[in-house]
């Protein structure tokens, strides 16, 4: 599929991965609806797009808020060609700890908004897809392109939580491209390592530090800039589906 003139959905968008990954669309020629639950940055961000971006506040776990998002991208920009799942929280919180127990509520809500709330963008974003006339050799009528982390393969000490839902991302990734092999959409999971986002910017040098050590080449952060490069990359080729593509500087997680 083309760039030029898709239409995308980008969860998260309002900053870190998927603000990036928005800018780079539109940069491409595509027109973009940011979904995030931060009203002002997300204004901002769409605002700073101009007319091919728009913005709506709403929540991941929501069908309502979702669907009413569904309605922006259709009314203003007709149809919906790619979906990228980028809303996703954090967690730290051993199984058991010095207080006892995890509170189950605590991995509950992560597991809602990460693992949970990816399912519900990518089934609605799916049956706004199906309406599209296939387009290209191949047929295509749209990609969802979702977020994991290399904490689904090597979760830290304190990461039961996130782990668990990012690991859930990555095993549905071949199930559901299968379950929307036949309507021509393909899907894919990227699986980011240590990422200059917003999260990581909060950590302080002697927390950054030892975990940019961990990265074999090259010897630093990741950009938002190459994930957003790579969603591009993805949508443009179609023989890319079903499979999780890890952005890690080749880096494997020690346990702390």
């Amino acid at each position: 599929m083309q760039i030029e003139n898709a239409v995308a959905l980008v969860t998260g968008g309002a900053s870190g991965l998927g603000r990036a990954t928005a800018e780079a669309l539109v940069e491409a020629g595509a027109r973009v609806v940011l979904f995030d639950r931060d009203e002002a940055e997300g204004t901002a961000a769409a605002e700073a797009l101009g007319a091919h971006a728009a913005f709506v506040a709403g929540d991941v776990t929501s069908e309502s808020s979702v669907n009413a998002a569904l309605d922006v991208v259709r009314e203003r920009f007709g149809a919906l060609h790619l979906c990228v799942n980028c809303a996703g929280i954090g967690s730290g919180a051993k199984l058991l700890g010095r207080d006892g127990p995890m509170a189950l509520d605590d991995f509950t809500r992560v597991i809602n908004v990460n693992l949970v709330g990816t399912v519900n963008v990518a089934r609605l974003a799916a049956r706004e897809m199906e309406r599209n006339e296939p387009v290209g050799e191949a047929g295509e009528r749209g990609v969802i392109v979702n977020t994991a982390s290399v904490a689904a393969y090597e979760g830290q000490v304190g990461q039961v939580a996130y782990s668990a839902s990012k690991a859930g991302i990555c095993g549905l990734t071949l199930p559901a491209a299968r379950d929307l092999a036949s309507l021509g959409i393909r899907v894919m999971t990227i699986a980011p390592g240590l990422m200059e986002t917003p999260m990581m910017a909060g950590l302080p040098d002697k927390v950054r530090g030892p975990l940019i050590d961990m990265v074999q080449f090259p010897k630093r952060l990741g950009l938002p800039e190459e994930y957003a490069r790579l969603v591009l990359q993805i949508f443009e080729n179609a023989y890319l589906n079903g499979s999780v593509i890890r952005l890690d500087g080749a880096i494997r997680m020690q346990p702390r």
